[in-house]
């Protein structure tokens, strides 16, 4: 990144942290990046002096502006963040639920790109779902590919709509796999496994399959799931029930469309 082009980060919670290191991996000049946060933790007081990028600086004027708050909290600290922005600032906004028009009703920006990442982008493995309003430019839409891939892989959409639907399939995916881990560890217990080592069992699955899927990137999921499966072997027992009509296709679809609707409503 040019010397001369800022960055303001408003919001270094656990996400916010993970967009700013991958940030400073990538090169991002730390004296161009201004952090905003209310309550700034030790880790972020840490890197901050490790690093030499600016907390809590006087309020100045951004080229880009990425919005980490909590949603619910976009209200009552927009007018607080209209000195970050110009006439041409780009606003990336990782707040669920917000769309352009809100963002756009409350804050003085006009290019928004609503970015939906997830939590591996703690490790740099996230995945982030995005969408440019008309107003970005075409260098703005590079300069915020290049910020969301600092963690991870970027998918851009073409509807705005199609956000809320990324934050129920990746957004809030994580959460779904481990709640797999402690269902798969509850069901060892139930089976008579001991506690600690049904959970090791469940754990050391998820984390292997996950990776086997990661160095398999042109085999689908499908194939490697036939490929686990003998005809009439245990594992098809086990998928008869997961694949049957009330299996966990359908449940997912339930769970996932509660997302997408809870989505909706934070744009209230």
């Amino acid at each position: 990144m040019d010397d001369g082009t800022s960055l303001a980060l408003v919001g270094a919670g656990k996400m916010g942290l993970a967009l700013l290191g991958g940030w400073l991996d990538a090169g991002i000049a730390p004296h161009a990046i201004a952090v905003h946060e209310p309550h700034p933790s030790d880790a972020l007081n840490s890197l901050a002096a490790e690093k030499g990028f600016a907390v809590n600086p006087a309020p100045a004027a951004a080229q880009t502006v990425v919005l980490a708050i909590k949603p619910q909290m976009l209200e009552a600290a927009a007018p607080a963040l209209a000195p970050l922005f110009t006439g041409d600032s780009l606003l990336i906004s990782i707040l669920a639920g917000k769309t352009v028009a809100n963002l756009a009703a409350r804050l003085p920006a006009r290019a928004i790109v609503r970015a939906m990442p997830n939590t591996p982008a703690a490790i740099g493995r996230g995945i982030t779902g995005a969408f440019a309003s008309a107003d970005v430019t075409s260098e703005q839409h590079d300069f915020a590919q290049k910020l969301l891939a600092g963690v991870g892989g970027v998918e851009w959409v073409g509807e705005e709509k199609l956000i809320d639907a990324v934050t129920a399939i990746s957004g809030s995916g994580p959460a779904y796999v481990f709640h797999l881990v402690e269902a798969l560890a509850q069901a060892g217990a139930a089976l008579g496994l001991p506690v600690d080592l049904a959970l090791r069992l469940a754990r050391a699955t998820v984390e292997g399959s996950g990776e086997l899927l990661h160095r398999s990137p042109e085999t689908g999921a499908d194939v490697l799931r036939k490929n686990v499966t003998s005809p009439g072997g245990t594992t098809q027992a086990a998928l008869d029930v997961l694949m049957g009509s009330d299996g966990l296709a359908a449940l997912m679809a339930r769970a996932t469309a509660a997302a997408e609707k809870r989505a909706g409503e934070l744009s209230g």
